[in-house]
């Protein structure tokens, strides 16, 4: 499948069969090599959570096989096709389940995790910046866990050490809902960023050497979290606001506070993120076209034809497409603003259902290095972009544990009784 896929590319590229390499193929054998010496870091992929709802065999572990091709977009051949050195899995709970249950479906979803983890030799667990470079080394994937939603502590700083005692080195603040003590990008305001207890917990995670995760957060708790952290923050799937104009994205504002704070935007390939013309066709054209296929669906009560006709009716309405270049837009607009050392990736394969054109799984992160090389990307700026920028931010978030261990115990803090 790959095979084919990279000739597709290699004519997009406009490369005729046996002819002299063009600067395209030379850019993708030279993004390869650069992939080789300095493998990507990636800190967001969401397969643990597309084990957890495998159609043949939901939670099973041992059934959804990295070692085969596997439904999603992710397994042990293509990751290794993609130059993937380290990757931060998510174990992600959704946070509209309830006012509880949050702790017991984190808890399933990093011991999915860890045994995927345990599973494979291909893969470690890293906890980290020197494991990860060591797995590295070995030729393994260092694998580590981000926790995306901070209803997952259940309002507990006892929960949050717990859940790093387990491997959990992020933490997103919050994912699509605002919790007792921060804002979500998604819906009303309630606290303007962060409250007294939401600054609490980001000094509790500095102080467990645990990484700030602002991607899903308003701008104000992007902001109060800059204010109140003593490490590097990260952002671990988010694109530049100003190109791609939706609330999970990273206004300029704050992109020009990362270079003091030190922290690390990751470019997600999320097509709504990062395509502005699909955002503008989702918002425009798409609730007409959906009232259309309503007004056919009426009085069909066969639900073979029902389905035959929505996917007819969507075949000949389609979204527009992302593409690569829109991905490198992000990635240069965010170099532009924060700076090159303040950029990184985080794809989210696996918690999407479409990807841009040229991008559709884990295999083909050479393309957008290509894509970069092509745009005069030098090899230093492409291995800090890959890895060498989130392993900064990982030891400086660890030198700034050691020392805040020595000062003070762990938080005591209750909220919201």
């Amino acid at each position: 499948m790959h095979w084919r896929f990279l000739s597709s590319i290699s004519l997009v590229l406009g490369v005729a069969a046996g002819a002299q390499a063009q600067p395209a193929d030379q850019a993708l054998e030279r993004a390869r090599a650069l992939l080789r010496a300095h493998p990507v870091i990636d800190g967001h992929n969401d397969l643990a959570w597309a084990i957890r709802h495998a159609e043949s065999a939901p939670m099973d572990v041992a059934a959804y096989d990295l070692r085969a091709p596997t439904p999603g977009h992710t397994d042990l051949a293509r990751l290794k096709e993609g130059f993937v050195g380290g990757q931060f899995w998510s174990v992600y709970v959704p946070g509209e389940v309830g006012d509880s249950g949050f702790a017991r479906i984190q808890l399933e979803q990093i011991d999915i995790a860890r045994r995927f983890i345990a599973m494979y030799p291909d893969l470690e667990l890293a906890l980290t910046a020197d494991d990860v470079e060591r797995i590295t080394r070995e030729g393994r994937i260092a694998s580590l866990l981000g926790m995306e939603g901070g209803h997952a502590i259940e309002n507990s700083l006892g929960a949050l050490r717990a859940f790093h005692a387990l491997g959990a080195r992020y933490m997103t603040l919050t994912h699509n809902v605002t919790l007792d003590w921060a804002d979500a990008a998604s819906g009303p305001a309630r606290h303007g960023g962060l409250t007294p207890f939401g600054r609490e917990v980001v000094a509790e995670m500095n102080r467990l050497g645990m990484l700030v995760d602002l991607s899903h957060v308003s701008p104000a708790t992007m902001s109060d979290a800059l204010d109140a952290t003593a490490a590097p923050v990260i952002f671990s799937h988010s694109s530049a606001r100003a190109l791609t104009d939706v609330p999970r994205n990273v206004p300029d504002s704050i992109l020009q506070r990362m270079p003091q704070n030190g922290g690390v935007v990751m470019v997600t390939f999320v097509p709504s993120f990062v395509s502005q013309e699909i955002v503008d066709w989702q918002e425009q054209q798409r609730p007409a076209l959906q009232q259309q296929l309503e007004q056919r669906l009426v009085g069909v009560t066969d639900e073979a034809e029902r389905a035959r006709i929505t996917r007819d009716h969507w075949a000949a309405n389609p979204s527009p497409k992302a593409t690569v270049g829109q991905v490198a837009d992000h990635i240069e607009h965010i170099r532009d603003v924060a700076g090159i050392d303040n950029v990184g990736i985080g794809g989210d394969y696996d918690g999407v259902d479409d990807l841009p054109i040229g991008m559709e799984d884990v295999s083909t992160y050479p393309v957008l290095f290509a894509e970069l090389i092509g745009r005069g990307w030098s090899d230093d700026d492409l291995g800090k972009l890959s890895r060498g920028n989130i392993l900064r931010v990982m030891r400086e978030a660890e030198r700034v544990s050691d020392r805040l261990r020595a000062e003070r115990q762990p938080s005591t803090m209750t909220c919201c009784s």
